[in-house]
């Protein structure tokens, strides 16, 4: 039995106003969330407007995966996807809007869990408020109602039945409603407030701010003292006989101060990116590499707040190189000098730095 996620992407977002599924939305768009959310699955049916394609594709995604057109409608978005998928009828597909991309991994868990046992698994959410129609007649009893999220999961032989007998008549907003109709009563699990649909600009609104939350990263890195090599820190060149041992500049400031940014956007390390064995970076600049780290996080829709670095240093003396390194700094990552913190100490003479043997450096990054 094998576990399928079919992921709709095929939306207009006619009352977002913009394509809320391409745009970054805390770092990530809505499409990069919900592959994350299903990358535990077996396999991915991604289902894609021609706009969203080049994105999609793009994209490093861990399981196997097919794309296909999305429809005129959600209904004809499933139904392609399905098809697409060509599992086999005791295969468990999850069928999840990208618009709810904040949904939690365990609500997909249990969501699979219940189609298993009882052949669907419906994410759903418990009324609070009082309904009425709009004929103002009594309240319905909203004890008897729930409100219908994704994932909708279910037996793949069922669901694609379901809406092989719908036919062309695809009037349905979710699967489980055509599942209702032809198969049976739905199993329904928990959802959560956070798989919330990103419908309109306040829905928009919302998830921005909660995912305004500060993010920190902090970053280390250390260099051998060795002769015969300029010592840069901050993209400063400082007067000393020996120099950082490096495949790069060996500026362990910026390597630092980068690894710091890197890990509050959760985007790796320098190590990752910028490989030493690679010789397009041997003897670069450091600040090429800032730039471009800065780049990235601004690709994904971060903003960097703060960021600061103490350089662990017997000698030199570093504090009059500060002033200089910090414009750089601001001028590569775009901020102002107020938001660059640049500090130097010695090690009293213990350890490696205390003995003059290497330079190291260690920084926090804060990142919206």
């Amino acid at each position: 039995m094998s576990t399928i996620g079919i992921l709709l992407c095929g939306g207009s977002s006619q009352r977002m106003g913009f394509d809320k599924l391409t745009t970054p939305l805390g770092g990530h768009t809505a499409i990069e969330r919900g592959i994350e959310a299903m990358s535990e699955l077996d396999r991915l049916v991604i289902a894609i407007t021609p706009a969203a394609r080049s994105l999609v594709e793009g994209l490093s995604i861990p399981v196997p995966y097919t794309l296909c057109e999305g429809g005129a409608t959600r209904a004809e978005s499933v139904k392609n996807a399905l098809l697409a998928a060509r599992g086999e009828p005791g295969d468990v597909v999850l069928i999840h809007d990208a618009a709810r991309c904040l949904q939690p991994a365990a609500v997909f868990a249990a969501a699979a869990k219940s189609a298993r046992e009882k052949g669907s698994g419906v994410a759903a959410l418990d009324m609070t408020d009082s309904v009425f129609q709009k004929d103002g007649t009594a309240p319905l009893d909203r004890t008897r109602l729930l409100l219908t999220q994704t994932p909708q999961a279910f037996r793949f032989g069922e669901i694609l039945r379901a809406y092989e007998a719908a036919g062309d008549s695809l009037t349905a907003t979710d699967d489980a409603a055509l599942y209702a109709k032809f198969i049976g009563p739905v199993a329904f699990v928990a959802g959560s407030h956070l798989g919330r649909k990103l419908t309109s600009p306040a829905d928009w609104d919302w998830a921005k701010a909660l995912l305004s939350i500060p993010r920190t990263g902090t970053g280390f890195d250390t260099h051998v003292l060795g002769a015969g090599r300029k010592l840069i820190l901050g993209g400063v060149e400082i007067p000393f006989e020996k120099g950082l041992v490096a495949h790069s500049d060996g500026d362990v400031l910026l390597h630092a101060l980068m690894d710091a940014l890197l890990g509050a956007a959760s985007l790796g390390d320098i190590g990752h990116l910028f490989p030493d064995k690679d010789p397009q970076y041997e003897n670069i600049s450091s600040r090429t590499l800032l730039r471009e780290v800065g780049r990235r996080l601004r690709e994904k829709g971060f903003t960097v707040q703060h960021v600061d670095v103490t350089v662990l240093c017997q000698q030199p003396k570093l504090a009059p190189y500060f002033p200089e390194a910090r414009k750089n700094i601001a001028a590569d990552l775009q901020l102002s000098l107020e938001q660059v913190s640049l500090k130097a100490t010695t090690t009293e003479g213990m350890n490696d730095e205390g003995r003059g043997l290497c330079i190291s450096a260690q920084a926090i990054a804060t990142i919206y």
